[in-house]
């Protein structure tokens, strides 16, 4: 299979580069991106994502220019990937203002490799679809871009990624990977091909659908999961006690799922159930329990905002005009992602209000809140507020001292993430 088998991981974010380091440690192996920026960075060893394995690439890399037959390099070259057999897909599927899948990126992956195509060649997706996308949305792309048969030229696999972001315990060898293939010779050989590289082991799917869909309920349900302790929190601020002893008090019971209330961001749990929903729809069911709690959760951040500023008014402090602080813009804690953050939504509406607000995060790259968000980051905390929010759990901000922040004694704290001491904070979800 090495000698063989030559991999393109065509797209080089937070999924597909650390795949690509590890099939570059046994395998021919070549990172391919149409970002030049980015190809120019991990040529030179840096990482921005912060998800490489930098030593790792580095050693890859070194096995590719000693000649050896396997290793990797980078490239944003498209002649480049007619020396390959295996293409394996790691772009972007994103939902669109519509809450619609968004296949634009995907289609034109495929509309490019469809150009390099030879007979027997493979293709793996591993972005994040709805059942029947590979076979029905990205096959025909395929087949008319190369002129080829599919199952008879060229075969497909499916393969869901499953990176957490900031997670440097579950990390891509460490977490079971799902197989799947478009016959069972092609599905066998995906398998073994993922084999090589997770120490953690395979499960090969029945066939591609439902590898697929396994990948959607699996966001899915923890998305729901999320939404019910969201509808909890809402429920008890109405009565006035706190969500977090609630739930300590019954996560006493052994099986009690000990989830917590929050902004539901990022490009995972928030955009994977619309895209079963997407397909729901199309075979004429509409989904209740999956879209209900989409609209739980995507609530929570103007729930947040509001909160904060009835507190603030209970406090008798002035709303127009005022200044708030948000400590954190990524949509999770402890790394640089800010894709689909929620925590935008809390500015927006603070700023509805007439409220002058600051965002201060450590973790996220100035330039990419500026170019996502329209907003500028401060540099650090250095003057007082009159409302501050700590939204993201960063373990920066467990050093803070808050009382510094406020701008007099009755100066709102909120604490979304029940991350603080609860006698520091004036309320949180």
């Amino acid at each position: 299979m090495n000698q063989e088998t030559k991999i393109a991981v065509i797209g080089l974010g937070y999924v597909g580069l650390p795949l690509a380091i590890e099939f570059g440690k046994q395998y021919q192996t070549l990172g391919f991106d149409i970002n030049t920026r980015r190809v120019t960075e991990l040529r030179s060893g840096r990482d921005h994502t912060l998800e490489a394995d930098l030593e790792g690439m580095k050693t890859a890399m070194a096995k590719r220019q000693e000649g050896k037959g396997i290793g990797l390099c980078f490239s944003d070259n498209i002649e480049e990937l007619h020396n390959y057999n295996v293409f394996i897909v790691t772009v972007p599927t994103p939902i669109d203002r519509f809450n619609a899948p968004d296949l634009r990126p995907l289609l034109r992956a495929s509309e490019m490799l469809g150009g390099v195509l030879k007979e027997g060649d493979i293709v793996i997706y591993e972005s994040t679809v709805y059942p029947g996308c590979t076979e029905e949305d990205c096959v025909p792309v395929l087949e008319k871009a190369s002129g080829l048969r599919f199952n008879t030229d060229f075969f497909v696999g499916y393969s869901p990624e499953r990176i957490v972001p900031g997670d440097k315990v579950n990390t891509l060898t460490t977490i079971k990977k799902i197989t799947s293939g478009s016959t069972p010779e092609v599905a066998e050989y995906i398998d073994q091909l993922y084999k090589s590289i997770i120490k953690a082991g395979t499960h090969k799917a029945t066939c591609i659908k439902v590898a697929e869909a396994a990948k959607a309920i699996e966001n899915a349900q923890r998305d729901v999961n999320i939404s019910f302790v969201n509808e909890l929190a809402l429920i008890f601020d109405r009565i006035g006690i706190d969500t977090n002893d609630v739930l300590d008090a019954a996560g006493t019971k052994w099986n009690f799922l000990k989830f917590r209330p929050g902004l539901v961001g990022g490009h995972c749990i928030s955009v994977d159930p619309y895209y079963l929903a997407h397909k729901a729809e199309a075979v004429g069911y509409h989904p209740q329990v999956i879209l209900s709690g989409r609209r739980v959760n995507d609530m929570m951040g103007i729930f947040v905002a509001n909160k904060i500023i009835k507190l603030m008014v209970k406090k008798g402090r002035r709303v127009e005009g005022g200044r708030a602080l948000i400590l954190g813009i990524t949509f999770k804690e402890n790394c640089p992602d800010i894709r689909n953050s929620k925590v935008i939504d809390i500015y927006r509406e603070l700023v509805e209000f007439g409220m002058h607000v600051d965002v201060y995060d450590p973790h996220a790259s100035r330039a990419e809140v500026t170019e996502e968000y329209g907003l500028q980051l401060v540099d650090g905390v250095h003057r007082q507020y009159d409302a501050v929010l700590l939204a993201v759990a960063h373990d920066e901000f467990r050093k803070i001292d808050y009382h510094a922040l406020k701008n007099g004694h009755d100066a709102i704290i909120f604490d979304a993430k029940a991350f603080l001491e609860k006698s520091l904070v004036d309320a949180r979800l």
